[in-house]
């Protein structure tokens, strides 16, 4: 049975924006290789949209941006959207039925499925759904934006902790 794992960068404050820091080359990557672990993504819509960036080849990126851009154009990617009609290469919009869709993808055998998106995380957060969540904490302070709990905040239970690269900490919670 797969694991659902929810992760992203965060700041000290809680928050997730793409645009406000990035990370450092150790820590990507660390992302590198978990994509190239992960069977599956599953994103929402804005998340997904975001991601598209790696379809494309870009003329300035190095070997560790095309590395990573190889491993997540190959694996399987689920996207949960009422609004989008069609998605890119690999990827499958999940319609209506989302719990029931979403246990049939952890049902299956395989590793883990990596899982982006605070207003999808909510909802499956509600629905019992997230294994594990991957909070990966920047030393920076946002003050606004999107939290990365943006739905119910479950009760969790320390599992891990790991330094990440240069600057950031990865903290892995468990639902308690």
């Amino acid at each position: 049975m797969a694991k659902l794992v929810y992760g992203l960068n965060q700041s000290l404050d809680g928050y997730v924006d793409h645009d406000a820091f990035a990370p450092d080359p150790s820590l990507f990557r660390h992302f590198i290789e978990r994509v190239e672990q992960t069977s599956a993504s599953l994103y929402g819509r804005r998340t997904y949209e975001i991601m598209r960036y790696w379809d494309e080849d870009q003329a300035d990126w190095g070997a560790e941006e095309q590395a990573f851009a190889m491993a997540w154009r190959a694996q399987t990617k689920w996207v949960v959207s009422r609004s989008l009609k069609a998605v890119g290469p690999n990827a499958f919009l999940v319609g209506p039925g989302l719990e029931g869709e979403i246990r049939r993808l952890k049902a299956q055998p395989g590793p883990d499925i990596e899982m982006a998106g605070p207003n999808l995380a909510g909802s499956l957060t509600a629905l019992g759904l997230i294994d594990e969540y991957q909070l990966y904490l920047h030393p920076v302070v946002l003050g606004k934006g999107t939290p990365f709990f943006a739905g119910p905040r479950p009760p969790l239970r320390l599992i891990a902790s790991e330094r990440m690269g240069e600057s950031a900490i990865r903290l892995t919670y468990a639902p308690a």
